[in-house]
């Protein structure tokens, strides 16, 4: 039983051995600086690529905008619910692009990483770099996690580019119950005169329109509250301007 445990404690005593004696790679300065700047290459490949997926759904998003409002608004038959629609279409995408968002913004702070320690200090040196900056970039690689949460991407790419369509989009459905001629009936008063008229106009089937009216200005006060949210000043946004 003796000589079992001792097996036992030898092997643990080899592996822990072998694990500090485990070769640096690579393993001189050269390969050091060959394995970056491929390295970095393939970092920028990867965030270019989620790039373009995140510029797919914006651009998906302004199509569904633009089609449906030039249906809804050229001609009175067209139902407001279709402004409505599109309201729903886009927050769709909204929520896509917030996933997608996630996995961008691994990838671009290991860029940015790369470029502030690495590239500019080889370029310009300063004496108050940190000497452990690449430490967070291998824990990235070692255990990939997401570096903001979902509810921070939603907000972020609100205020960057959705809060501009759904902007567009609540004038557009406003002009459309506030407006008789763009009704199917045609009336000729130019707007509507009181708020009866325009809850009458907000029906949508068989929900009243003071629901619908209620509805979505809850919609748009919760988009100003992420509009107005406080995002967190650290991370690659501490750092400068240039964002996403």
């Amino acid at each position: 039983m003796s000589q079992t445990i001792k097996t036992a404690e030898n092997h643990e005593l080899v592996g822990s051995s072998e694990r500090r004696l485990a070769p640096t790679l690579p393993s001189n300065s050269a390969e050091k600086a060959n394995m970056i700047i491929h390295y970095y290459r393939g970092e920028i490949g990867r965030m270019t690529s989620w790039r373009d997926r995140i510029d797919r759904t914006t651009n998906w998003s302004m199509t569904v905008v633009a089609g449906l409002l030039s249906v809804s608004l050229s001609t009175p038959t067209s139902h407001h619910g279709v402004v409505l629609f599109a309201m729903l279409l886009i927050s769709v995408f909204l929520l896509i692009e917030a996933r997608r968002y996630r996995f961008f913004d691994v990838y671009r702070a290991r860029v940015r990483q790369l470029e502030r320690h690495y590239f500019a200090q080889a370029l310009c040196p300063q004496a108050e770099l940190r000497s452990d900056w690449a430490e967070a970039i291998a824990a990235s690689l070692r255990v990939p996690v997401f570096l903001i949460s979902y509810r921070e991407a939603l907000f972020r790419r609100i205020r960057r580019n959705y809060i501009w369509m759904y902007g567009i989009l609540l004038l557009a459905w406003g002009l459309k119950i506030s407006s008789p001629k763009l009704q199917a009936d045609e009336r000729p008063a130019e707007f509507v005169g009181n708020l009866h008229q325009l809850m009458v106009n907000a029906h949508l089937g068989p929900v009243h329109g003071s629901i619908v009216l209620v509805a979505v200005a809850v919609f748009y006060a919760a988009l100003a509250v992420a509009l107005f949210y406080p995002e967190p000043d650290d991370g690659e946004f501490a750092h400068g301007e240039v964002h996403v």
